[in-house]
């Protein structure tokens, strides 16, 4: 083998590799902002929930803040809050329905309680999307079943 294709063959692997760390570059760039928004926003709801603990604003009552420029109630964790009074009265009332059928309750029984139309298609996402948010935040349990109990 020629030194010239040694070059060659050596300026092929070398262009690859500056490919290869161009893409993984362009991917820690954009995470790098992504990371960078996050922490913009999660600075932010701090900020919120300070002044308004500061205000006295947080005594057990739904939380407004503010996300992309829109607010937005906050729903906290259970662990944040013991008893429902700091939910929005929507989530409250789906907490009520649950723990009032005293077992498994599906999604359209919930909605139904609300005086949805459960038979119109969609109409029960908006409840499911709650109940499925209170189930996150350790206030329901989601069965496998996907029906809704309270959590003891």
């Amino acid at each position: 083998m020629s030194s010239l294709e040694k070059f060659a063959g050596r300026r092929a692997e070398l262009d690859e590799l500056a490919e290869s760390l161009a893409k993984q570059l362009t991917e820690a760039d954009a995470e790098r902002e992504e990371l960078a928004v996050a922490e913009r926003v999660l600075r932010r709801l701090s900020e919120q929930e300070a002044e308004a603990e500061a205000a006295g604003q947080y005594a057990g009552l739904p939380q407004q803040v503010q996300v992309a420029g829109r607010s937005v109630l906050k729903v906290p964790h259970r662990r944040e809050v013991v008893d429902a009074s700091a939910l929005p009265g929507g989530y409250r009332r789906m907490l009520q329905i649950v723990q009032a059928a005293g077992g498994p309750v599906m999604v359209k029984d919930v909605g139904a309680e609300l005086g949805i139309n459960v038979v119109v298609p969609g109409r029960l996402e908006p409840p499911r999307g709650k109940l499925s948010k209170l189930a996150v935040r350790g206030r329901l349990h989601r069965l496998p079943n996907d029906t809704f109990t309270i959590r003891a």
